[in-house]
């Protein structure tokens, strides 16, 4: 039932450390540690996506700065008490993690350097908008099911044509989806009138699988950078 539910949420990503570890916390006796991994995209930009791993998984590995790791497990979410409000924080939890042997075995995983596959429930309103350069874009929140009765709840964009279809989903449709984690850099204006800069994560949908009635529906739209 585990490996089950587990299957709902596989994160495979391939990148550079670009800062030390640092503890985060203890569970049953366990400590997790945190630190940044900047991920190619195929164009010439880079995502710097956030990385929890077991103090276990630290034994055969060098988490040093500069170091290529592969990182294989799920995106997790949590809630934080931040300024006041609660905050959805988002990390790839680290299942596994290990080194390329050689820069030919690097060059070969950073092909496919960034990928997600996600099975879970519409749990918002999907909002649809327009760029000032008129791209079409959808705004979705996917509740995935993690084991011990636990969600994680992952926002994600779909682009032009998938953005169409995605408009029209309700709260509690069945999707499967497809794609790469993005981070993106944004200003928050303050009631003092200071600007803080911020950095937002999310699911970038390059193909979607909509289940109804147990006949699936597929969308297919490439993901443009």
């Amino acid at each position: 039932m585990v490996d089950k539910v587990i299957e709902t949420n596989i994160v495979t990503i391939v990148g550079k450390v670009v800062s030390e570890k640092e503890f985060s916390h203890e569970m049953y006796g366990e400590g997790f540690y945190t630190f940044e991994l900047e991920v190619p995209r195929l164009s010439d930009h880079s995502d710097v996506l956030p990385i929890t791993i077991s103090e276990r998984l630290l034994v055969n590995i060098d988490i040093a700065e500069g170091k290529h790791l592969v990182i294989e497990g799920q995106l997790r979410s949590y809630n934080r008490y931040v300024d006041g409000n609660n905050k959805l924080l988002l990390t790839v939890f680290a299942r596994d993690a290990y080194a390329p042997h050689n820069e030919e075995e690097l060059e070969e995983l950073l092909k496919k350097p960034n990928e997600i596959y996600l099975d879970g429930f519409i749990c918002k309103n999907p909002i649809y908008r327009t760029t000032p350069f008129g791209r079409e874009i959808t705004d979705l929140l996917i509740a995935v099911n993690r084991p011990y009765n636990k969600s994680d709840y992952i926002p994600c964009i779909a682009w032009g044509r998938n953005a169409r279809f995605c408009e029209k989903l309700k709260v509690g449709d069945h999707i499967k989806l497809w794609g790469r984690i993005q981070s993106r850099e944004y200003q928050k204006k303050l009631s003092d009138g200071s600007v803080l800069n911020r950095v937002a994560y999310e699911v970038s949908i390059s193909k979607l699988e909509f289940l109804e009635d147990d006949n699936n529906r597929e969308e297919k739209e490439e993901d443009e950078e």
